[in-house]
């Protein structure tokens, strides 16, 4: 049976996601939401049409599952809950310390509309959400670490580009190897957030703006900077687009733990990523999942959902049968 898929803003995540479904036969793009001129978006998706975001709700009866492309600084906060009145949705939302309000304010509309919406669906929050349960629960003597980079935060990024006076920006998380060593070693070491990442951004301003103040803004930027060693390059349009075009990103969750009467055996769990494009494994991450939520609206389903609720035989266009002889 096809699930019918909306994309809801077409940037790199909503290109992400048209790629994603063309890889999964059971997936059919059926509409793409713009804030741009509707006329001004081409899609890839031979005979899929692009309509007005402010139009997006006298389509719901033609979509199963609307995927919301937006950043988490502004637009998901606003959009998912607006959205989970009229349709199932999966967002990516990724302010890890605002996500119980947001979860919460999601479910209370999916809850009265009676529809499935699931948040933070990604690789982290995501899969490296899924990693730091699973480790945890089978070495609850131990300590989680998680390493993100070296690679181009789309979240962080945007939340530069939304400051008065930035034209564009992108910004890279790079892991302190001194530190990611020392977790390796199996020495459980006390790291603060400061010792784990350093943060770089390169930063093109428009013509007369304060560099200073953007460079404050940035550095001092809760939830995003301010706990960061981070640098701030200024550059020009031109060196953006030829150095940093590309979106990679990548990282580490690594559980190290003990067993034994006495604690006498150490081990060591890790979970790793490296991604030529960010948004792409992001979208193919979200796309197994708008699939989960699909077969949750028909089970009947209601509410709010992290990867945490979701059984993992809900993810595979495989049958029950199929996951038992193939991947068992």
């Amino acid at each position: 049976m096809q699930t019918r898929i909306g994309i809801m803003g077409y940037g790199n995540l909503g290109r992400g996601i048209e790629c994603a479904v063309k890889q999964n036969d059971d997936l059919e793009l059926v509409a793409v939401f713009t804030r741009r001129p509707p006329e001004t978006v081409k899609v890839l998706t031979e005979g899929v049409k692009v309509y007005r975001a402010d139009d997006a709700i006298a389509h719901a009866d033609e979509i199963d599952v609307l995927i919301l492309c937006g950043g988490s600084a502004t637009d998901l906060p606003r959009q998912t809950p607006e959205f989970a009145q009229y349709f199932n949705v999966v967002d990516s939302y990724d302010t890890h310390a605002k996500i119980p309000a947001h979860f919460s304010n999601v479910d209370a509309a999916a809850r009265e509309s009676g529809h499935v919406a699931l948040i933070s669906c990604g690789w982290d929050p995501g899969m490296f959400s899924l990693n730091r349960l699973y480790a945890g629960a089978i070495l609850p003597n131990g300590k989680d670490y998680t390493f993100w980079g070296k690679g181009v935060s789309q979240g962080h990024s945007d939340a530069i580009r939304r400051i008065d006076g930035v034209l564009d920006a992108k910004q890279y998380t790079i892991p302190i190897d001194a530190a990611l060593d020392a977790v390796r070693s199996g020495n459980n070491p006390e790291l603060t957030t400061r010792e784990k990442h350093l943060r770089e951004c390169f930063v093109v301003a428009k013509e007369g703006a304060d560099t200073a103040r953007i460079e404050e803004e940035i550095k001092t930027m809760p939830n995003y900077f301010a706990d960061y060693d981070t640098i701030v390059h200024f550059i020009s349009k031109e060196e953006l687009v030829r150095d940093h075009s590309g979106i990679p990103h990548g990282g580490f969750v690594i559980r190290s733990g003990k067993t034994g009467w006495n604690n006498e055996h150490s081990h060591l769990v890790e979970y790793s990523l490296k991604l030529d494009s960010n948004p792409e494994f992001t979208a193919s991450v979200i796309a197994s999942y708008a699939r989960a939520v699909a077969r949750l609206a028909k089970e009947g389903a209601t509410g709010c959902k992290t990867v945490f609720d979701i059984a993992p035989a809900y993810l595979s266009p495989m049958s029950g049968e199929e996951l038992r002889a193939k991947l068992l």
